[in-house]
């Protein structure tokens, strides 16, 4: 069975790695699994950051490069433009850029350009995951067919499974190892070898019954954070109007030892995920009829923007004040 010879690989760590996107995920992965005793290939269309790693040299703040020398040097660790070294991979790790078109849609096209490299190279025995941030359904509704089309079958040839990234970049206390990992394939099998393949590099691991509940956990998990800061901003606002300290009125609800965590006001939501993935949550709703939803997600951001627009007002017209 397919499942049996990957895992003994793994455990054996005679498994090849390959991530394919090598930014501020692909390359920190990339490294852990190095470093954990795995040969690794990353997969790169920047021939210049391909360079660079195999030089020694890192381009990501959360990766130093003398961690990557080391790893390079001991030939551990590559990059390369070729995609044709996939065939020699095992398990395949997808972690491109998910953005949102300006019709503010999924644009899911890095997706099926890694996967249309993976695809015209895929053979029996191959593990592959998908890291990158996008809908419920994205792995089985369109990796799948797509992987189905070479001929090959799930579990009897070939595994597939979703697990979303949690990188914090610039956070220097949760890591690659320390963040627990949340993975669930597209069947039963490819969840219990894509959980054992991360159990090699992280503390912990979540296993969920799909691919369409981690694909959702990572949205919830940003669609949170995107409505909770918008609504630290929209007590804030409140707080300066009726001339109440908003830091004190949140110190004060954070005492409560449950039932509560404490949001900060702020300059707004940024990174590369809290302000695109309500809005993979809120078309995912449209196309499933799910108007309450879709106006929720759509409702509790735009009040984001409302509030802050009127904070960064405010401040501005005390500064004036202060100035004069």
């Amino acid at each position: 069975m397919v499942k049996d010879k990957i895992i003994s690989l793994i455990t054996e760590k005679r498994a090849r790695i390959g991530v394919v996107g090598l930014g501020y995920v692909g390359l920190p992965l990339l490294a852990e699994f190095a470093r954990n005793g795995f040969s690794c290939t990353g997969f790169e269309v920047d021939a210049n950051k391909s360079a660079q790693i195999n030089g020694g040299s890192s381009y990501i703040g959360d990766i130093s490069s003398a961690a990557i020398k080391e790893l390079v040097g001991a030939k551990r660790l590559r990059a390369t433009t070729d995609f044709n070294h996939l065939t020699e991979c095992d398990a395949i790790i997808i972690c491109v850029p998910t953005p949102l078109r300006k019709t503010k849609e999924p644009d899911v096209s890095y997706i099926l350009a890694a996967a249309e490299e993976i695809k015209k190279r895929l053979h029996p025995g191959q593990l592959i995951i998908l890291e990158s941030t996008t809908y419920p359904g994205t792995t089985d509704e369109v990796l799948l067919p797509m992987f189905a089309e070479t001929g090959l079958k799930l579990d009897e040839d070939f595994l597939l499974a979703f697990s979303p990234e949690r990188v914090d970049p610039g956070n220097s206390q949760y890591q690659t190892h320390n963040i627990p990992k949340v993975v669930g394939g597209v069947t039963d099998d490819s969840t219990e070898v894509a959980a054992h393949l991360y159990s090699q590099i992280v503390n912990e691991v979540h296993a969920v019954r799909s691919a369409r509940v981690a694909e959702a956990a990572k949205l919830l998990e940003n669609t949170f954070r995107a409505v909770n800061i918008g609504m630290a901003n929209e007590m804030a606002r409140l707080c300066y109007a009726l001339n109440i300290d908003t830091w004190e009125v949140i110190r004060a609800a954070a005492t409560k030892p449950f039932g509560f965590m404490p949001f900060y006001p702020g300059p707004g939501i940024g990174g590369h995920c809290i302000p695109l993935d309500p809005h993979y949550l809120s078309w995912k709703a449209r196309q499933h009829g799910s108007s309450s939803s879709v106006r929720f997600v759509r409702q509790s951001v735009h009040h984001f923007f409302i509030a802050w627009s009127s904070i960064r007002e405010q401040y501005s017209h005390r500064q004036n004040r202060c100035r004069r």
